[in-house]
């Protein structure tokens, strides 16, 4: 998102739900139509013809006016809001992520989320002293004037919210924001509510599923100055919060575990790859004490970005760019693709072909679902 922050009226908001709720639109794709086309209302008109130029034959599924405006009336019944990534109360550390989530719902007291926040992750089947640990942590850093973000689940995560629910504490959930998960954790949700906050990505109602996790795990690590892992083995899913904490520029920390206690072992891995020693609470306070939340001016920017035209509003190819030249550049970027993930800078030189074209062209091939993009500028097929 590198628009200027402002509010949205209610008619925008519901252009903005609708784009990023349309198929093969991620948020990726939503920043890049929306910088190209300068609103989500002409990046709407546009959709169905770069799909088709893309080889999409069947219609695009475009989120309806219907659904965009149920989905907002069912935020407000349940008391939460609808923030968009360009809106002033927006948490600008997450907007500056170069996947943002377009609109996230938030339930609770959402000043919380412009604080210092650090986050506190683990093991699901952490042992009795890692919960103790993490509580405590919380607890002392949520007095020292930090939020305290994690993600609800059982183990580190409950310990970390309880610790740190008087000062303040954000659960992030993988699915809708009236959405519990686990179900015991009801009674902690409902106090997150009262006293902290809670964020979603998902539309209310999303039951969550196993590929939400990890896009959950992003949303903890972008809002927090930095990522401190408690216990966790070598294929916990929290190793995914702290690997997307180090792409996103934030601290990465661990607490040392023993050798002979398998969900120490990713922690003590990360240690090992020059993660931050944590013992106590000073640790985690020295570590951060010199970082400032990122913004959207440090935002990584796609250094091949070119904005089509004024004409290309109307979903017109660029003056500059031959349907002819287009239909052969399509064929050498499917070419050039596998199914593992390339930068784009290494497609437009692999392609030989200029970055206008090949940012056009993989736009049109991500709308028709035939190539996906991910993040660090990285694209492959779908």
């Amino acid at each position: 998102m590198t628009q200027p922050r402002h509010p949205l009226t209610d008619a925008e908001r519901i252009d903005w739900i609708r784009l990023i709720r349309t198929e093969n639109v991620g948020p990726i794709t939503f920043h890049r139509l929306l910088e190209q086309y300068g609103s989500a209302a002409r990046a709407l008109d546009a959709l169905p013809e770069l799909a088709r130029r893309g080889g999409r034959t069947k219609p695009l599924r475009v989120a309806s006016k219907a659904e965009a405006e149920r989905e907002m009336q069912a935020n407000r019944r349940f008391g939460a809001r609808l923030l968009c990534a360009c809106e002033p109360d927006y948490p600008e550390p997450l907007a500056a992520v170069d996947d943002a989530p377009p609109v996230i719902s938030v339930a609770g007291h959402a000043h919380l989320l412009r604080r210092r926040a650090v986050a506190i992750v683990g093991a699901r089947n952490a042992s009795l002293n890692g919960k103790k640990f993490a509580e405590s942590l919380a607890r002392e850093l949520g007095a020292a004037g930090l939020l305290v973000v994690s993600g609800l689940a059982r183990g580190i995560d409950t310990a970390a919210h309880a610790g740190s629910i008087a000062s303040g504490t954000a659960a992030v959930l993988a699915g809708g924001i009236d959405v519990v998960y686990p179900p015991e954790n009801e009674g902690l949700y409902r106090d997150i509510v009262a006293q902290g906050v809670v964020v979603a990505e998902s539309p209310i109602g999303t039951q969550p599923q196993a590929r939400h996790f990890p896009r959950r795990n992003r949303l903890i690590s972008g809002l927090s100055l930095g990522v401190l892992v408690v216990e966790a083995a070598l294929r916990s899913g929290s190793l995914i919060t702290a690997r997307m904490a180090l792409e996103q520029g934030r601290e990465v920390m661990a607490v040392p575990g023993s050798p002979l206690d398998p969900r120490c072992h990713g922690t003590n891995n990360l240690l090992r790859e020059g993660a931050t020693l944590v013992e106590r609470a000073d640790d985690v306070l020295r570590a951060i004490e010199n970082l400032r939340p990122p913004t959207l001016a440090e935002r990584q920017r796609d250094l091949f970005s070119a904005p089509i035209h004024t004409h290309a509003i109307a979903a017109e190819p660029r003056a500059d760019l031959d349907e002819s030249d287009l239909a052969k550049a399509r064929a050498l970027v499917l070419e050039n693709l596998g199914h593992s993930p390339v930068t784009i800078d290494e497609l437009v030189r692999g392609c030989q072909l200029s970055a206008p074209v090949v940012l056009t062209v993989v736009l049109e091939l991500e709308l028709a679902g035939r190539v996906q993009r991910l993040p660090g500028h990285q694209v492959s097929l779908a």
